[in-house]
């Protein structure tokens, strides 16, 4: 440790803090472990130790964060959301690009000749709710007048209001978004069934000749409801290494997929709002995903389209990304043993913050607002309807697969953890010993979540140096296609 520094004068604590980071003895370790997060936004810290020895009982080398310059070591968040974090929503991204590409053209122990079997890209919406502002084009591209009789800008804050909220079925659309994923989950279930009637065939003669492989990625549509962006392969008895028969074709999958989509619903009963019917919306499509370079739909492109959205959330329809449930009470209003007192923070609302006082378009609002008052009807307590009010009711997952599509994020990961444990072997001093009858012991534990004032300084900066090294790579591709 260096000598201490009296730094009451610099008035900025960012700058004070970076400074007393400075003088801790050894700044260089400070910088590296915050380069390391590559731009990280709200990192994880944690203390603990580990420790490597021989079955002798020798330490072979050790580790602990009571030898780091701050007492703690920090890891990225590996939140997807890119509003929370662009840095990890971005490797995220990569992950899942990798993950859909692999399943349409090979790799990542996925076999190459997936490429010539039947594949499809589907985009199923959610029905309507009550007309609303949209921005309409014709055949060449034309902007049309809106119901409403103006022409919207793309940029227009309305696009995607109800034209007439008043009569606009608030209670159908949240309880759409809170089933979407259960409807989904139908879909996969009746298209096996009506493709073998389709085929004339029993269900066990299909499921012996024939598999089929999903992956599928949630958006949410300017009107605050998800519609579905799905992948579906077919594939011999045995999987992606074998060829499916020759009367699975893209025809029969989509002459199935369309028929399964005019048939699947499902009737959400209530005493209190009446009974409403979940089924997807009119606009469905069944592209053919063909191979690299032949259309629009090919294998790059579509994985690129999956991944993009893969990381967003609710708020690009304007919401907010954060829980509306009082952490204090976990949403009871009350705090206590046997003696209940109304909650200090949320007044005994149970909401984190009024949902008056929310920074969101009134549409948006009413949508949280008729997601909070169905949660709070026993009817529906199963659906956590105030937990996901903030998604306009949605709870599902915005990324998933079936088994047999592909690799895995966590097989990704883990690839990208052993190389880096490589890099780091690469660099390790031989100790002599058997590297494989080696036992590591290690205990961390949980400390907070961010960086210090200094810190932050320093991620900003690395931030600021990944952006424009991005930023450079684009302008040299751009200038080499013109180029050529």
């Amino acid at each position: 440790m260096g000598r201490s520094l009296d730094l009451r004068h610099v008035i900025s604590p960012a700058v004070r803090d970076l400074l007393d980071l400075a003088n801790s003895g050894n700044f260089d370790r400070v910088t590296e472990q915050v380069r390391h997060l590559r731009g990280c936004t709200g990192p994880i810290n944690l203390t603990g130790h580990t420790t490597t020895r021989t079955p002798a009982g020798e330490v072979v080398r050790s580790y602990s964060t009571a030898d780091e310059p701050t007492g703690r070591l920090l890891t990225t968040c590996g939140n997807r959301r890119s509003s929370r974090c662009p840095a990890c929503s971005r490797l995220y991204a990569a992950d899942t690009y990798h993950l859909i590409k692999a399943g349409l053209s090979g790799g990542k122990n996925v076999a190459e000749t997936v490429r010539d079997h039947p594949r499809a890209f589907l985009t199923f919406t959610a029905p309507s709710f009550g007309p609303v502002h949209n921005h309409r084009t014709t055949q060449t591209g034309t902007p049309r007048r809106c119901r409403c009789g103006t022409t919207h800008p793309d940029d227009a804050p309305e696009l995607g209001t109800p034209l007439n909220p008043r009569t606009y079925d608030y209670t159908g659309a949240v309880l759409w978004n809170a089933h979407a994923s259960q409807l989904w989950a139908l879909f996969t279930t009746y298209f096996r069934r009506i493709l073998a009637k389709q085929l004339g065939l029993k269900m066990w003669q299909l499921n012996e000749s024939l598999r089929l492989s999903f992956a599928k990625v949630a958006e949410y549509q300017q009107r605050g409801l998800v519609h579905f962006h799905a992948v579906i392969r077919f594939d011999g008895s045995d999987g992606h290494t074998t060829p499916p028969p020759a009367w699975a074709t893209y025809e029969a999958l989509e002459k199935a997929a369309t028929a399964t989509v005019e048939t699947t619903s499902l009737t959400v009963s209530s005493d209190t709002v009446g009974d409403h019917e979940i089924r997807w919306g009119e606009k469905f499509d069944c592209r053919p995903i063909k191979a690299f370079g032949e259309g629009r739909y090919t294998d790059q492109s579509v994985a690129g389209y999956v991944a993009k959205y893969a990381t967003k959330s609710a708020e690009g329809t304007g919401t907010v990304d954060r829980t509306l449930i009082c952490r204090t009470c976990q949403g009871r209003g009350t705090v206590g043993g046997r003696i209940k007192d109304i909650c200090p923070d949320c007044d005994g609302t149970q909401q984190a913050e009024p949902l008056r006082d929310l920074p969101v378009h009134r549409h948006v609002r009413q949508m949280i607002r008729t997601a909070w008052a169905l949660g709070g009807l026993t009817e529906f307590a199963d659906l956590k309807l105030r937990k996901w009010a903030h998604m306009l009711g949605f709870r599902g997952h915005f990324s998933t697969k079936s088994r047999a599509y592909s690799t895995t994020l966590g097989a990704l990961r883990d690839v990208r953890r052993a190389w880096r444990t490589a890099q780091a072997e690469a660099h390790r001093l031989d100790t002599g010993h058997d590297e494989t009858t080696l036992v590591t012991e290690a205990s961390w534990a949980y400390l907070a979540t961010g960086y210090r004032p200094g810190e932050r300084l320093l991620a900003n900066q690395t931030r600021h140096e990944i952006n424009q090294a991005r930023e450079a790579r684009a302008r040299a591709k751009t200038e080499g296609e013109v180029w050529q």
